[in-house]
């Protein structure tokens, strides 16, 4: 089949700009090699994404972020986090500033509405080289320590900002995400509220098991996983359990499926480990797919959310994946386990097409 379009629904393109200095508009090679010697993050010189290779694996829709964590005073958590919600909603200012310059440069375009949605598909689909095309993005926030108060949803959502995930890691302002406990805050009931008002999408991902059915038991709405794997094979609380799964599925949610090796293997020591010695591949995520997929006994709710360079590279993702470009070579691994041109349509993008189409 020909090289299908792409929908990836998690990618921290600000946070690569902002604070790896990196310039997406560069080859990965580029960005690279800018990078040699360095050691001030543990990913340095192992990028695998930039907009050019964005282009070059037909990936042209991407659900982009903005993230500033909060780490107040006498938390024990040094480092984690901005010490004020001012500080971190700077910072997700900063990052907007960034995607609305490449806007105007022409390298990407966001995408707010259902006919914005539209036109982009048929920009992407037709036919035409990829190379002047602009990145389609819809905006999301990963972790809500940032919106100062309530009144900020409004005010994010009048910027463009269309889906929020309550949590990060730790204990949040609104709610706890991975390795803590306990269901939503009064702040974080709230937030839901208003977010149900407003349409917009809860992202199930990070929120700690109490949280997660908390949230599910009072959020009305949309509600999507953007890059979340199964609990069946790395048996830790960032992953989704079978339960959780199939209640996503009943909520017609959509799961996308990300390629943080330790969320792909168990037993993975960040540093230490590498990726040929765990068997740690891209049909990894396959498994993933297609454990939901048999949960759902069909195939239409789950995706790609791949988090590359989510403060990872190449040192920590599957070992035969070079750049986000490598995406393309999942169909060809969903074909060897019986799924037909349709259902790997339906995974590769359908599946987040739909969904947006009847939420935004």
């Amino acid at each position: 089949m020909p090289k299908p379009f792409i929908i990836d629904a998690h990618l921290d393109l600000s946070m690569n700009a902002l604070e790896w200095n990196r310039d997406l508009r560069w080859s990965v090679e580029d960005i690279n090699k800018s990078e040699t010697g360095m050691t001030d993050k543990p990913d340095r010189g192992n990028a695998t994404t930039s907009l050019p290779e964005l282009r070059k694996g037909n990936i042209g829709l991407v659900v982009a972020t903005q993230i500033g964590r909060v780490t107040e005073k006498n938390n024990n958590r040094p480092g984690a986090g901005w010490h004020s919600p001012q500080q971190a909603w700077a910072q997700t200012q900063g990052q907007l500033a960034w995607y609305k310059a490449m806007e105007e440069d022409g390298q990407m375009v966001m995408i707010c509405n259902k006919e914005q949605l539209e036109n982009h598909l048929n920009l992407w689909m037709n036919d035409e080289p990829n190379n002047s095309k602009p990145i389609g993005y819809i905006l999301s926030l990963e972790g809500a320590d940032s919106l100062v108060d309530i009144s900020y949803v409004e005010r994010a959502y009048n910027y463009g900002l269309r889906a929020i995930g309550p949590a990060h890691y730790g204990p949040g302002r609104y709610a706890n995400g991975t390795d803590s406990s306990g269901r939503l805050n009064d702040m974080g009931i709230e937030l839901l509220k208003e977010m149900e008002r407003l349409n917009m999408i809860l992202d199930a991902t990070h929120l700690n098991d109490d949280a997660f059915w908390h949230a599910l038991e009072i959020f009305g709405g949309n509600i999507w996983a953007s890059h979340n794997n199964c609990r069946t094979f790395v048996d830790h609380n960032r992953q989704f359990s079978d339960d959780m799964i199939k209640t996503l599925i009943d909520r017609d949610a959509v799961i996308g499926i990300a390629l943080d090796a330790w969320m792909m293997v168990p037993n993975w020591q960040r540093g230490v480990s590498n990726a040929k010695d765990m068997n740690c591949s891209l049909d990894i995520m396959v498994n993933n797919i297609d454990h939901v997929c048999q949960l759902a006994g069909n195939t239409d709710h789950v995706a790609i959310g791949s988090d590359l360079d989510g403060a990872f590279g190449t040192e920590q993702c599957p070992y035969d994946l070079t750049t986000i470009a490598d995406l393309q070579k999942i169909p060809a691994l969903l074909n060897n386990r019986g799924y037909s041109d349709m259902d790997i349509e339906k995974i590769m993008n359908g599946n987040w097409i739909r969904f947006m189409k009847k939420v935004l």
